[in-house]
């Protein structure tokens, strides 16, 4: 009688052709585009419901800056594009030229009786438009769920999306007004790339604590200081003593401590060397006091001078200001730590690079599970069928068994 052996090979292969498809499924799902929330009414809180995928942004990289209709507006003309930032603003015309503003486009829309007047300011990277978006936006604004970022104030909507600046004024805020808004964002060409990552300083800005709201991000001094229209300028430092001119940008945000608020500010400079110099600099400034040869912006002089602090990290220099006790305003200050990583924006989804650094994390782990998986049952099935051939007194391998056949000839 010829023995036969039984192989676990056909097994194993069996279940790895089953969980194989895992890794295909999970790469096309982690390669989704952003998600976006449901419609909301503009200046409430958005319903907490399903999210689902916008468009790929790839499908409208060359459509125009405004259309001619979008749900249910029409164009009472054709939009008009622009150049001159002063067309898109007179009064913070240089401010623009700071984030980088390179051209627009405003039209007029109707629907009805009701009007509505936009304008759609593009800029040479995602860095700029952020930073324009935070200059317009007042500390105050609620936030809206529409492009990457918005905000509201009345009947006037403001969002950013990819290097993008909408901003928005209707006649009558209705209930779908965010909803027609986030139609008009996923028709605007939007970059890809480097020219879509948001400024990296905002990830140096520690999250806890943060209002969202109150974040702002400057490339220049009139940036830094806040639109035309503020009764009292945003800038805690003076513009000279930043060193914008030396290649320095500013993102400053507002903390909610225990003992009072906060304001931290991170100034990132080229170099490490440039940081120590510009770190004396503000704490020779600071140390001195609010005296006629160096007088105090208008925000420090509102501020608890015990909670006025300066450190340095790496190229950056951190300022914290504010109402909060000395104890509370150095503990926010030590968060602050240099990493040389692109972050997202505080609240953001995250940028192309991390879902696809993502999605080949989950590939390799998919892999690596297969692996201890079949592993592990190349173990058990085999270590199992040595214990039984032990169990039976025969040696653990089969090799050594004879084959011989046996012919009944009785």
């Amino acid at each position: 009688m010829r023995k036969h052996r039984i192989s676990p090979l056909p097994l194993l292969a069996a279940i790895l052709l089953a969980i194989g498809p895992a890794v295909v499924v999970q790469a096309q799902a982690m390669n989704k585009t952003v998600l976006v929330q449901p419609p909301a009414k503009v200046g409430q809180k958005p319903a907490k419901t399903a999210a689902k995928p916008t468009a790929p942004v790839s499908a409208k990289t060359s459509a125009p800056l405004l259309p001619t209709s979008f749900a249910g507006w029409e164009a009472s003309a054709t939009p008009a594009a622009v150049k001159d930032p002063a067309q898109m603003d007179a009064d913070d015309a240089a401010a623009l030229k700071e984030y980088g503003f390179t051209d627009g486009m405003q039209g007029s829309y109707a629907r009805g009786s009701e009007t509505l007047k936009i304008k759609t300011l593009r800029f040479e990277d995602a860095s700029g438009a952020y930073g324009a978006y935070s200059f317009y936006r007042h500390s105050g604004w609620p936030r809206e769920e529409i492009g990457e970022g918005a905000t509201s104030n009345q009947n006037r909507v403001l969002f950013w999306v990819g290097n993008l600046v909408v901003d928005a004024e209707f006649s009558h805020v209705s209930a779908m007004s965010g909803s027609e808004l986030r139609d008009l964002a996923a028709t605007l060409p939007v970059p890809t790339g480097n020219k879509s990552l948001p400024p990296p300083i905002l990830g140096n800005l520690p999250r806890k604590d943060m209002d969202g709201q109150t974040t702002h991000y400057a490339l220049g001094p009139l940036g830094y200081t806040g639109p035309h229209d503020l009764k009292d300028s945003i800038a805690v430092l003076p513009p000279s003593l930043v060193g914008f001119d030396r290649g320095a940008e500013a993102a400053t945000a507002t903390y909610k401590l225990r003992s009072g608020p906060a304001v931290l500010t991170v100034i990132n400079y080229p170099t490490p060397q440039m940081a120590a110099t510009a770190e004396k600099e503000i704490a020779s400034y600071l140390k001195s006091g609010n005296t006629p040869a160096h007088p105090f912006t208008k925000s420090l002089q509102d501020f608890n001078p015990a909670s006025v602090e300066v450190r340095r990290s790496g190229p950056l220099v951190a300022v914290v200001s504010g109402d909060a006790i000395q104890e509370e305003a150095h503990r926010l200050l030590e968060s602050v730590h240099y990493e040389a990583d692109t972050s997202a924006i505080p609240g953001q989804t995250g940028n192309e690079i991390q879902k696809t650094a993502k999605m080949l994390l989950a590939i390799v782990s998919l892999v690596v599970v297969m692996f201890l998986a079949a592993l592990l049952l190349a173990i058990f099935l085999g270590g199992g069928r040595a214990l039984y051939r032990r169990m039976r007194g025969k040696p653990i391998s089969s090799v050594f068994d004879e084959e011989f056949t046996k012919l009944d000839l009785g």
